[in-house]
């Protein structure tokens, strides 16, 4: 599922549909990473505004897409967060290119 930031705030259930992961994932990254902390509302519900969404992207980059321990990515958001979140960028462009382009390859071959 595309990463759509388009309400102000998400539900658990909504974050973790879109990122691809679990909701227990998300309950431990809080933990661990004051940026992937929710909002809460009154009654302790957690509400996700799209800055945390983008900031479990760039820890989901980290941890999952280049296999960091938790440590390990702390240390790195520390030392290099801005070209962190740049190459996560770059790398989430060009997943939608390459979705794209391979959209287009099935179109040309149901033409033949």
């Amino acid at each position: 599922m595309a990463l759509s930031t388009d309400k102000r705030y998400y539900k658990i259930g909504d974050v973790a549909e879109m990122l691809g992961l679990t909701q227990s994932t998300l309950r431990f990254w809080e933990q661990h990473f004051a940026m992937a902390r929710p909002e809460r509302n009154s009654a302790g519900t957690r509400r996700y505004t799209p800055k945390t969404i983008e900031n479990l992207r760039i820890l989901k980059f980290l941890l999952h897409d280049k296999g960091l321990r938790i440590e390990a990515a702390k240390e790195e958001l520390k030392a290099n967060r801005d070209g962190i979140i740049r190459r996560a960028e770059a790398l989430a462009r060009l997943s939608v290119v390459r979705d794209r382009l391979q959209e287009l390859l099935d179109s040309l071959h149901k033409l033949r």
